[in-house]
């Protein structure tokens, strides 16, 4: 029997971190739902129209996090991975409400 593989995300005092793949110069701004690339690590996968030029893509990956899980901008950071396409990024909140909207993703 093999284990599950773990969550896209995991709690912590008052945030959450989520594992983020990151696909700029997209069509347009969206998130995709939770994906398991080969390495078996859970992801949620994102699209923006950004470059990945100056910030820009994490800038809009920061807005479209803030939007789609409704809080502010302010309360979402790219933590780790800034020039790369996988991402951490810490949405302070409602941990069980964050928690509740990421596990409603589809599974892609």
């Amino acid at each position: 029997m093999t284990a599950a593989p773990p969550e896209a995300w995991r709690a912590g005092a008052g945030h959450v971190v989520v594992n983020v793949r990151l696909t700029p110069r997209a069509d347009r701004d969206r998130i995709d739902g939770i994906a398991t690339p080969s390495d078996g690590r859970r992801v949620v996968a994102a699209r923006v129209r950004a470059l990945p030029d100056r910030d820009a893509a994490n800038r809009a990956l920061v807005a479209l996090i803030a939007k789609s899980l409704g809080v502010p901008r302010s309360a979402v950071t790219v933590v780790a991975g800034h020039t790369a396409r996988l991402k951490q990024v810490q949405i302070d909140g409602d941990v069980p409400e964050l928690a509740r909207k990421l596990a409603a993703l589809p599974v892609v």
